[in-house]
């Protein structure tokens, strides 16, 4: 695993530490993106990046594929997961992985596709958090390349059903959902037979992603409601598809 030139000042602990070990349990029943994403970036030549790569789980079909990729994630712990998943798969070769922060990722390389899969902008708190790391995915990408990535906004449905409630999301894995309306944030708890943790997630209706992605520099050329590429109707679930277009509209950072 490369640490990336950041990585040696990353030291910050993620909450996906603790469950590092459990994740792909608790996430094994989240199949229906994998393909989206393989495919994505089976359409592009070169490397990808991928943010948030987590234990592999879309990284790893993508290497399968014969696509190089070089993933980011906060968790050291997730990356160490990730890198036996890949030697145990027979793609460690293709799986470059490193250390370090969504608005700062630790490349220096510039690709045609980045990618955010599996709602991990969520993690950002307040728009210029968003902002930092729409532009900072900008600036990985060559001209006319894209940025690649899904978040959701729950419906009341899913809030009330789910509100303050344990359910079992796996096999001796619970789940609980604490929902904030005033302040669109989510409170998510994992919990397994060993390991627990907890985790703050911060909604955006569509409207704003999209103001958003026009601030750093982006032209959205699709935007699905689903990874079967329906469009986007007003569901909870949005897949964005974005290309890097014009300057951003605001001042960046040196």
């Amino acid at each position: 695993m490369r640490a990336g030139r950041h990585a040696q000042h990353y030291t910050r602990m993620s909450a996906y530490d603790p469950i590092a070990c459990l994740y792909d349990l608790w996430s094994t029943s989240v199949i229906e993106d994998i393909s989206f994403y393989v495919d994505e970036a089976l359409a592009v030549e070169g490397p990808v990046v991928e943010l948030g790569v987590g234990t592999g789980r879309i990284a790893i079909p993508t290497a399968m594929a014969g696509v190089r990729v070089i993933g980011v994630d906060s968790s050291r712990a997730m990356l160490d997961v990730c890198a036996q998943r890949a030697r145990e798969a027979g793609v460690a070769d293709r799986l470059d992985l490193r250390l370090g922060d969504l608005r700062r990722p630790p490349v220096d390389e510039r690709v045609l596709l980045v990618t955010c899969p599996f709602r991990a902008y969520l993690h950002l708190r307040d728009d210029g958090a968003r902002l930092e790391a729409l532009l900072a995915a900008r600036a990985l990408l060559r001209p006319g390349g894209r940025l690649v990535f899904d978040v959701f906004a729950p419906s009341r449905e899913d809030i009330e059903e789910t509100d303050g409630r344990w359910l079992e999301r796996e096999q001796g894995i619970f789940e609980r959902a604490d929902w904030d309306l005033d302040a669109k944030a989510l409170t998510l708890s994992v919990r397994g037979p060993q390991d627990a943790s907890s985790m703050t997630l911060w909604w955006l209706e569509p409207e704003r992603w999209h103001s958003l992605l026009a601030e750093a520099g982006f032209e959205v050329t699709a935007c699905y409601g689903w990874f079967d590429r329906r469009p986007y109707d007003g569901g909870e679930d949005v897949v964005w598809i974005a290309r890097r277009d014009r300057s951003p509209q605001i001042a960046t950072k040196t």
